[in-house]
């Protein structure tokens, strides 16, 4: 129950193979292991939805008539709406949400998020780099006070009996001033859905009207960046991790000919083309419905927004959004469900409209034109497979000079340590590579890696996300929290050498484009190496070199 499934292979052997020879064992045992991680693993993100759905019921008490455990009929009163808005944004910014546990790589403490977020000195990623005041590198009273303030006013607009402008305003500008202190703040608050939302409450009349229109934008871009080469590559990865998918043979059937041929099958194609449908169809179905009255065509998108979530859910997918795919659902019934009468197009502020138009809009289309240019999470890509990405290779011992950074989190294997003997540990640990190289984008770094290293052997691959969630405290798929600005970051607190730390750093695929950007580092010299890779090439390789 404790302990993760042990890969096909002899661990410590494996970690001083090839690059060749360890990306094909990882990845052929990701196919039908995943992850590998043990029951009991899954126990805590049951018990932690548990404490997610606890925490807003008990805030609703605060308000007249809300919070009773015995009945649902109060969940679809606003202001219960209003307030697991700011409750699941209150729960992820202190990192309680995406990114947290052992699926993400966090294992001991099993959190980031405030326990870096209110300590000094630990190293942030300000929105203007190098600015005076607001541009260092670590976190100071600014920093934490910016913080403190976003908790303690939403904290303050839970236990409000009857929420309103008072209590939102000054949730907003705080959130705003934190992220332009350390833009890690705003993302784990996930403001592209919650504070966006919070400011419709603020500024609308009509808020039911504008945060219809978020939901669906949601619904609407996460679809439609899906249309693309990468998506069949992530139903494959997230088919074999789920622990639903019990079943060697169905896990097989994700591949053209496991394991020779890990290369999306027809099976996972047809998966990941009825995703889409479904993910782009559950927002036009249910516009639909309250644009025409029909109650058969609301139940049938309704029915479909329950079967898009729930197999979601049932994937565990590595970043584990449970609490967002929960909010989501009951946002559906509560927006759609309770309130069939109300369209988007009554909102009733002009301001609130291009407010809107900006974030709900106009990002996610700049957003998927330059990736580069706009968070996946702003641009609402959701496990799209098309995101920036990061490996860093740590030369021989050289991962110890992290040790000069204020952080809460040790190096993994620190942490696994503590419950895990280290063969063990690196067995797990080991599939953190495939998962990486069973993407798309992944096959590149088949290309990449001998320009940035020689002998690889002497090197420890460490995913880019397992960096970011070490050093600042949170990680949740968003690539340019672990790219040159944190590398430099690192560097002038660290001071690693020539070849003793080199990072290579993926971009996202533009929209229109048929090519992906890549970036080799090294720590100390700088920019080796960009180029370009033709995303066509990648389809025909397998996620290991073959030759």
């Amino acid at each position: 129950m404790f302990l993760p499934k042990a890969p096909p292979y002899d661990a410590l052997a494996w970690a001083k193979m090839s690059f060749a020879d360890r990306a094909r064992l990882s990845c052929q045992a990701w196919a039908v292991q995943g992850y590998g991680s043990p029951l009991g693993a899954y126990i805590v993100y049951v018990l932690k939805i548990a404490l997610y759905i606890a925490g807003w019921i008990y805030f609703c008490s605060f308000s007249p008539g809300l919070g009773t455990w015995g009945t649902i009929s109060w969940w679809f009163v606003p202001v219960a709406f209003q307030k697991a808005i700011v409750w699941s944004l209150l729960f992820e910014v202190l990192g309680l949400g995406c990114g947290s546990g052992p699926l993400t790589g966090r294992y001991f403490p099993p959190v980031g998020g405030f326990l870096y977020f209110l300590r000094p000195k630990t190293t942030k990623m300000p929105l203007f780099e190098g600015a005076p005041i607001i541009g260092g590198r670590t976190r100071g009273i600014l920093e934490i006070v910016a913080y403190a303030s976003v908790l303690v006013y939403s904290v303050l607009c839970l236990i409000h009996p009857a929420p309103g402008f008072e209590q939102f305003l000054p949730i907003i500008i705080s959130l705003v001033i934190a992220g332009i202190l350390d833009k890690t703040v705003f993302l784990a608050a996930r403001a592209e859905h919650y504070w966006v939302t919070i400011v419709v409450f603020a500024f609308a009349q009509n808020w039911i009207a504008g945060a219809m229109i978020v939901q669906l934008s949601i619904w609407l871009f996460a679809g439609f960046s899906k249309l693309n080469s990468h998506f069949p590559s992530v139903v494959c990865v997230m088919a074999s991790n789920s622990p639903f998918t019990p079943f060697a043979w169905f896990r097989k059937a994700m591949y053209k000919n496991y394991p020779e041929d890990l290369r999306p099958s027809s099976t996972a194609i047809a998966k990941a083309n009825m995703g889409i449908v479904l993910e782009m169809g559950t927002p036009i179905v249910l516009f639909t419905a309250i644009m025409t009255g029909s109650q058969t065509v609301l139940y049938l998108g309704l029915g479909m927004m329950v079967f898009l979530h729930s197999y979601i859910t049932s994937n565990f997918p590595m970043g584990v959004p449970i609490e967002w795919n929960f909010l989501v659902v009951y946002s559906g019934f509560f927006l759609f469900g309770a309130n069939p009468t109300i369209t988007p197009f009554q909102l009733d502020s002009a301001p609130v409209a291009a407010f809107l138009f900006v974030f709900s809009l106009a990002l996610p289309i700049i957003g998927n034109i330059r990736p580069d240019w706009v968070s996946f999470l702003l641009a609402m890509r959701y496990y799209a497979g098309n995101w920036a990405v990061s490996v860093w290779m740590f030369k021989e011992d050289s991962y110890k000079k992290l040790e000069k950074l204020t952080k809460t989190s040790g190096w993994l294997y620190d942490q696994l340590d503590m419950f895990y003997e280290r063969k063990v540990s690196v067995g797990l640990v080991s599939k953190v590579m495939a998962f990486r190289l069973m993407h798309l984008h992944g096959k590149a770094f088949q290309k990449i890696v001998p320009k940035a290293v020689k002998n690889f052997e002497k090197y420890e691959w460490v995913e880019g996300e397992l960096v970011a969630g070490m050093v600042v405290g949170w990680n949740f798929g968003e690539g340019h929290l672990h790219s040159e600005q944190l590398l430099r970051s690192v560097q002038a607190q660290c001071g690693f050498k020539d070849e003793e730390l080199r990072c290579i750093f993926i971009e996202g695929q533009p929209l229109g484009k048929s090519t992906i950007n890549y970036r080799i580092h090294d720590a100390e010299k700088g920019l080796i190496e960009d180029g370009k890779i033709e995303v066509a090439d990648l389809k025909e390789l397998q996620p290991w070199p073959t030759k």
